[in-house]
């Protein structure tokens, strides 16, 4: 266990966004919001939590024929897309303010 990564850089930006996206999964459950928001955000803070775990038990190193930091680059770029999406969609419609509050 690499007890330094959570207090790294790429640790505390990992554990912010997992906590950012279990923010907006709350928020969009607690408003009853589509199945598609809900989701997505479990999603993004499922992935993120398993790349935490990935780094946080060295399993990268002992996994070493995959190349890590690029499907942590390539997994960032796509969640930041469908989160930019699902969250302009959620502002655009709010159908309540749970539904913006997680959108914002």
């Amino acid at each position: 266990v690499d007890s330094g990564f959570p207090r790294s850089p790429r640790g505390a930006l990992k554990l912010a966004r997992a906590l950012v996206a279990a923010v907006a999964f709350l928020c969009f459950a607690a408003s009853r919001a589509p199945g598609a928001y809900t989701a997505l955000a479990v999603m993004e803070a499922a992935i993120t939590v398993l790349f935490f775990l990935l780094y946080l038990l060295r399993l990268d190193q002992k996994l070493s024929w995959f190349f890590w930091p690029l499907a942590d680059v390539f997994n960032s770029v796509i969640a930041a897309l469908f989160l930019l999406v699902v969250c302009l969609f959620a502002v655009i419609v709010k159908t309540n303010n749970g539904t913006l509050a997680g959108g914002v």
